[in-house]
């Protein structure tokens, strides 16, 4: 089965949600880049996951803010936009942490979920798990899923060791 077509399933996206998505921002000239679990997932072998994070310019939000609410389900958070379409299961957050920003710089293409779609740099998405396992507000199973992401990243890229904090690499193999 064809990637796309298989996430499609998985997600139950029968309004499109993916690929609107992505259309509406090249069409806008959004700039943009994957980060999160499915960056990841552009890197490594790929798990299956419901959620795509996005990162985009920070002086073209307000923007990408009216475009989506005009089509799709939004809801403002503190540190992101959540979208959301009646009939997909699929989660996009739009984060908005400023930190983030930095990473449209260094993204490059990848295919990700059968589309080709800028993804942050390998080193970047390796920054954005650390941050997201130092998040005391997030979930501990959200956290917990962030460290093996970063496990995940670090047996493919071992070199990449020296940029995670030691407090995490203690905290990777625990059971060895």
């Amino acid at each position: 089965m064809e990637a796309l077509s298989f996430w499609k399933t998985i997600i139950m996206d029968r309004s499109d949600l993916l690929v609107g998505l992505i259309s509406l921002l090249h069409e806008n000239g959004i700039k943009y880049c994957v980060i999160g679990g499915q960056a990841v997932n552009a890197y490594v072998e790929p798990l299956v996951s419901l959620d795509l994070d996005l990162v985009v310019a920070t002086d073209q939000i307000t923007e990408v803010e009216r475009l989506l609410g005009q089509r799709y389900i939004l809801k403002r958070f503190p540190h992101s936009l959540n979208i959301s379409s009646t009939g997909s299961d699929l989660r996009v957050q739009i984060q908005t942490d400023e930190r983030y920003s930095k990473f449209l710089e260094r993204a490059g293409q990848r295919i990700i979920l059968g589309l080709e779609m800028p993804v942050a740099h390998v080193e970047d998405v390796l920054r954005g798990k650390v941050w997201a396992v130092q998040d005391t507000e997030r979930r501990g199973s959200k956290r917990q899923k962030d460290l093996a992401d970063i496990a995940r990243v670090l047996e493919k890229y071992p070199e990449l060791s020296l940029q995670i904090p030691e407090e995490i690499r203690a905290r990777l193999y625990t059971d060895e």
